[in-house]
């Protein structure tokens, strides 16, 4: 199984949650496709685009249940990142669990393989 992240505001997620399906938040609804990250780009993520930020979520995904419709495409790193061009059906969520602040203001990560 390939897993992939997506860090969300919690009321946006929670609103998902309550319609089974997620179109996106902010950065996705301009760019017209939903990011993801990897095990090992999602604490760079946070780093980078969430820093400071409280009352997010971080959600597991099953990326084999998207199927073809999970593309990977190369940031201007070179690393590549999961994106999805379609509305996320939630029936391919592994978790949802907080990422809340810890004390120095850094994202506080929750056990991935859980």
């Amino acid at each position: 199984m390939t897993t992939i992240y997506k860090i969300c505001p919690a009321p946006i997620w929670h609103a998902a949650e309550a319609r089974g399906i997620f179109h996106g938040s902010g950065i996705d609804l301009t760019d017209g496709f939903i990011h993801f990250s990897t095990r090992a780009q999602v604490f760079e993520t946070a780093a980078r685009h969430f820093a400071g930020q409280s009352d997010l979520v971080l959600v597991a995904i099953d990326g084999d249940r998207l199927g073809e419709a999970l593309t990977w495409e190369p940031a201007r790193s070179g690393d590549l990142f999961p994106h999805l061009y379609e509305p996320l059906d939630l029936a391919a969520m592994l978790w949802a669990k907080p990422l809340p602040l810890d004390q120095s203001g850094r994202h506080s990560f929750p056990d991935l393989d859980q």
